[in-house]
């Protein structure tokens, strides 16, 4: 299961706007709003699953987070990545500046997108 998705944009402000009028018929508002990080995520209410965030340059890699239902899980995505031709872009652990229970990990793809698990439970 998708957790949530990133796209970037050289326009913050205008491509904020472009999805906050889009997303409106689809029940998709906005459910986190980081404007010191020039980000922000839409969703259906609760659950921020579509992010938007500012780059200074354009940004071809994607960023695709992948549920997993416990932190050992996160681990197991991990090292699997890892001997399959991954590269590291964070090792598993909490990510406190996102909720208090966000464990998660991440993964270069061959292709440089950025690959994460990421489960939301208490250890």
């Amino acid at each position: 299961m998708i957790d949530h998705i990133s796209t970037y944009a050289t326009d913050f402000e205008a491509t904020r706007k472009f999805y906050e009028a889009v997303l409106v018929p689809l029940g998709y508002e906005v459910q986190a709003d980081y404007p010191e990080y020039r980000s922000c995520a839409f969703g259906p209410e609760g659950n921020p699953v579509f992010w938007v965030i500012g780059v200074d340059e354009p940004a071809t890699p994607r960023h695709i987070a992948f549920s997993a239902p416990d932190r050992e899980l996160v681990t197991l995505f991990y090292h699997a990545g890892l001997d399959n031709g991954g590269e590291s872009n964070g090792a598993p652990g909490l990510r406190k500046e996102y909720h208090e229970h966000y464990y998660g990990a991440f993964l270069l793809d061959p292709d440089g997108n950025n690959v994460e698990a990421v489960c939301h439970m208490p250890e």
